[in-house]
This record gives structure tokens, C-alpha cells and sequence, in this order.
């Protein structure tokens, strides 16, 4: 019998894995895509074909250099539920493909490295799920190295980002001694993760899971325990799901310890697939009807084939294979048919999806972050942004009778978000805008790579830039024309003012206070008749 919408959507649980670099992101991914038979082995693959490729950092830069710069999306099975996994970028330099992406879960994971607490990064990222109001489940990773105590790094997440924390789990030792976890709230152990159930234990302090600790250590892990269960706070699942309190749990990815406990919690406290409000109404994960988002554009995932994969979050209805979807930036119908399911780096056509599962769709430059797919309604859903660059360059090609050839790598690398792509209107050459000086590498490295050209960059005389609008279109039209020298269109053909620097902005803002001057500019609420 056929899956009712509800169930399914109930059933669903998408998540993000937010962390600053370092703290061990991609092992818990790995681990997370083992338990739920995503892949076959963890860690890094040997070279035998007939394996699975386990990492989620496909690409070269990413290997060499040990960091995601692209967000993976990965969807497996586990227990009763079906998780959407989407791995982000811990570097700062790829902000805005976090962002996009955070747009697109009902949850987070918050990754803390025992040893360093609340990082720089993490700061920054818990902000964007605050202000998305995105329910957080904190992982403190890495507790078999000399950690701080659980106590100290509970009060750091309190202060620094201002949330509750509620700890399910404690640790049962820590560094060379840590050998588990305490359920606190079911007076349970779990060893390795390859205990797949909670074991109880005897005692009202946890003696009995003391006793797989050192001598020395026992008393220490029982006061913990009993204070832990009576000071810290009891867990609300409603303040959860409200983003004002996070479960806590503790545990080494790399060991194996903590993992089950995580992924337990997704299931039984993350929130199902919320609604989504567009430009005309708020769409219900339940609704019949199929829609959907595009978050993401990925080209050349695979370079014998050259292709092109808009990752899509569904938002309500069922997405079949063969269906016909509505594009609204433009109106017309689009053939869906070979959307896929990724299993860490391999694919499979998904003959269904439902509110909250994260598809692939092939296409040849139809689709644009930020474009919504219906089933013939005419709506638009907002909040995908897109962010001032902070860094401008001009791309400087060796073999000026590839120029044509770049123009259009250009391009493609702009409608993906790699980087923001900048024609002036005074006939000068392109300029590439970027929010990390990282993502000029792997811009560098991707056009030499995927499509043979190798470029450097050079300076150009601008360093700022805002989108330009006005009430008054005639005013508009007199900026532009007074400052032909200084406009640029981006890629939906939207003016931009370059300005050499900060003062200029402010100085030519003052002169002109009829125009708008824009630096987060929404994708796409312009929408065909």
C-alpha cells in the first residue's frame, strides 16, 4: 500500500551539520551515512572500485586541503525515519553557500570540539540558525582527547550563544579513560556505537557505569552525574523546537562513542518537514500538490559526464519521476525526469520524494538558486538570499581565443554560486565577486580542472558593490546614466554600483537618496505572469 503524504512527511527529518573547521564534521558525517548503510566503511577509501566513495568532500581542493567548500546532501534510512543530511562548508569563505543551504533544513547539528568550545565559526552560524529560528542539537566531539570538563563547555554555550542547553547524555570518562556515554534522564550506558541499544544499569548515581572507569576517576563521574541531573536543565521538547534550548550530547565520532545517541535524537526530537511561506500564501508540508526550491546548483560532479544538478528541497506534495512541474521565474513546464537521490557520492533515481527530502535534477542551465517548481500554481517562495561580495577581480586569461570559452565557464560557475559574476555596461571585462578569498582558488582550480583554462587573477579599481534600485525609475535610469562608467549587471541583468571603496559608497549614497542601495538581494521575487 502506498505511503500516505502525512506519514511520509512525518517520517522525515533533514538536517545541516554546522561546525567551525576542525571539529570533526565530515567524521561524524561518515559515521552517520555508516549507520544508516549509506556507505560501507568509514574513513578515508583505498583505491578498489567496487567500494563506496565514503567522504562527502568530493572534490580535489577539498581533499588536498582537508575542508569542505561545498555542502553535500545525503540521504539515508535509519530506524523508522529518513534523513536528509546536508554537510556545509565550516570555512568562512563559503558563507553564503551555508547560508542558502540553511535555508533549506528543519534542523542543525552544532559540532563543538571538546578541547576549544564555541569557535569563531560556530558563533557565526548558530547566528544564522537564530535568525532562520532553526531548532539545534549540540554534538561536543572528540571527548577521547584531553577535553574540558562538560560543565565548563555547557556554561560556554549558555554565555556565548545565549541558549539553554539540556545534557541527555554525560561522559563516562574523558581522554585516554572516556568509554562511553550515561544516559542521564534513563540511567542507561551505551559502550561504542556498535551497541545499537541503551544497556540500563543499576544504582541511583551511575555506579555502575563508574565502574568501567580508573579507580580515581569514579567518584569524580558520579558527582558529575548527580549534579548534571539535578542543576542543568530538563529537556523541553517544545524551547527546542522553539530554538531557545539545545540537547546536548557528548562523544568521538572518531571512536565510535556518541553517535547513536545523536542520530537516536534526531529521530525523536528534531521537527518533521515545517511549512514554508511563499510570496501568495504559506505552503503545508501536507498539501497535495507537489512544490519545491532550488538551494543549490552543483555542475560537474561527475567530469566524464559534464553534468549539472539542481539540488532541490521539496516542500509539500509528492516529486515523481516523469512529472511535469511549473517553473515560476519563467512560466513553463520542465520534464523531471531522472531526479536522484545521493548516497554519500553515489546516485539513484528517486521515483518519489516528499516535504523535506533534498533531490537532484539534471538540467542544462534551467534552473537558478533560488527558482520554485510547482505543479501549476503560481507562487514564489522567498528567503533564499544572495550577499554582497567583499572581494572583486578581474579574471586574466592567457589564450585570448579562449575568451568566448570563459565567458561562458563564467557564467556557469555564477548560476551555480560559485561566484558572482559582474559585466560592466562600459564594454570593460567582466569582474567576479566573491565573499572568501578561498573561493578564488577553487574558482581557479575548477576552470583549469573542468574546463582547461587557466587564469589568474588582477585587481580591479573597484572593492565594494550594492544592488541599485529606485521608486522613481527615471531616477534610477539618471544614476546609471551619470555613472555608465561605474554599473555593472549582475546575472539576472539586476544594476550594480561598483565603488572603489567604502567612503565612495557613502558619499555617492548621500548625493543620490532616491536610490536604494542593496547588499542582500533575494533570488527571483519577480515571477512570470
Amino acid at each position: 500500500m502506498p505511503e500516505s503524504i502525512a506519514a511520509a512527511v512525518a517520517r522525515r527529518r533533514t538536517f545541516a551539520i554546522i561546525s567551525h573547521p576542525d571539529a570533526g564534521k565530515t567524521t561524524l558525517t561518515e559515521k552517520l551515512l555508516l549507520f544508516g548503510g549509506a556507505i560501507q566503511l568509514a574513513g578515508e577509501v583505498k583505491a578498489k572500485k567496487d567500494r563506496i566513495q565514503t567522504r562527502s568532500d568530493w572534490m580535489k581542493i577539498e581533499r588536498e586541503r582537508g575542508i569542505s567548500v561545498v555542502t553535500s546532501v545525503m540521504t539515508f534510512e535509519y530506524g523508522d525515519h529518513v534523513y536528509n543530511l546536508l554537510d556545509t562548508p565550516g570555512h568562512e569563505d563559503f558563507a553564503d553557500d551555508t547560508y542558502r543551504t540553511l535555508t533549506a533544513v528543519d534542523a542543525a547539528v552544532m559540532v563543538i570540539d571538546a578541547a576549544k568550545g564555541i569557535e569563531p565559526r560556530t558563533l557565526k552560524l548558530f547566528e544564522v540558525c537564530r535568525l532562520r529560528d532553526i531548532p539545534i542539537v549540540t554534538f561536543v566531539n572528540k571527548m577521547d582527547r584531553e577535553a574540558r570538563n562538560p560543565f565548563e563547555i555547557l556554561d560556554e554555550v549558555e554565555q556565548k550563544l545565549a541558549l539553554d542547553t539540556a545534557p541527555i547524555t554525560w561522559p563516562i570518562g574523558q581522554g585516554k579513560s572516556f568509554c562511553g556515554t550515561y544516559h542521564l534522564a534513563k540511567s542507561a550506558v551505551r559502550g561504542s556505537d556498535t551497541q545499537r541499544d541503551l544497556t540500563p544499569v543499576n544504582g541511583p548515581e551511575a555506579s555502575q557505569a563508574a565502574g568501567q572507569l580508573p579507580e580515581n576517576e569514579r567518584e569524580t563521574f558520579i558527582e558529575e552525574c548527580g549534579l548534571a541531573a539535578e542543576a542543568c536543565q530538563p529537556f523541553d521538547l517544545a524551547a527546542f523546537r522553539e530554538g531557545h534550548l539545545t540537547p546536548v550530547f557528548f562523544g568521538s565520532a572518531l571512536k565510535n562513542f556518541g553517535v547513536r545517541d545523536l542520530i537516536d535524537a534526531l529521530g525523536a526530537y528534531a521537527p518533521p518537514p515545517r511549512d514554508q511561506v511563499a510570496d501568495t500564501r504559506t505552503v503545508e508540508a501536507t498539501d497535495e500538490k507537489m512544490t519545491a526550491f532550488v538551494f543549490k546548483i552543483q555542475a560537474n560532479m561527475d567530469p566524464n559526464h559534464r553534468d549539472r544538478i539542481a539540488f532541490v528541497r521539496v516542500c509539500s506534495g509528492k516529486l515523481q519521476r516523469g512529472m511535469k512541474a511549473r517553473l515560476a521565474r519563467t512560466g513553463k513546464q520542465m520534464g523531471l525526469s531522472a531526479p536522484q537521490f545521493f548516497f554519500a557520492s553515489q546516485r539513484q533515481l528517486a521515483d518519489t520524494a516528499f516535504a523535506g527530502d533534498v533531490v537532484g535534477i539534471p538540467n542544462h542551465g534551467s534552473l537558478r538558486i533560488g527558482d520554485t517548481l510547482t505543479e501549476g500554481e503560481s507562487l514564489v517562495f522567498q528567503g533564499v538570499p544572495n550577499f554582497a561580495p567583499e572581494i572583486l577581480r578581474r579574471v586574466r586569461l592567457g589564450d585570448a581565443m579562449k575568451a568566448k570559452k570563459l565567458k561562458e565557464a563564467l557564467q556557469q560557475m555564477a548560476e551555480e554560486g560559485v561566484v558572482q559574476l559582474f559585466t560592466p555596461e562600459d564594454g570593460s571585462p567582466a569582474i567576479v565577486g566573491v565573499v572568501g578569498a578561498l573561493q578564488l582558488d577553487v574558482l581557479k582550480e575548477r576552470l583549469n580542472n573542468e574546463y582547461g583554462l587557466p587564469v589568474d587573477f588582477e585587481m580591479a579599481r573597484f572593492s565594494v558593490c550594492r544592488w541599485i534600485t529606485a521608486p522613481d525609475k527615471a531616477e534610477l535610469e539618471n544614476f546609471i546614466d551619470r555613472h555608465r562608467g561605474d554599473i555593472a549587471r549582475d546575472l539576472d541583468g539586476d544594476p550594480v554600483f561598483l565603488a572603489a571603496d567604502g567612503f565612495s559608497l557613502n558619499y555617492e549614497a548621500e548625493r543620490y537618496p532616491g536610490i536604494k542601495m542593496i547588499a542582500i538581494k533575494e533570488y527571483h521575487v519577480a515571477k512570470a505572469a
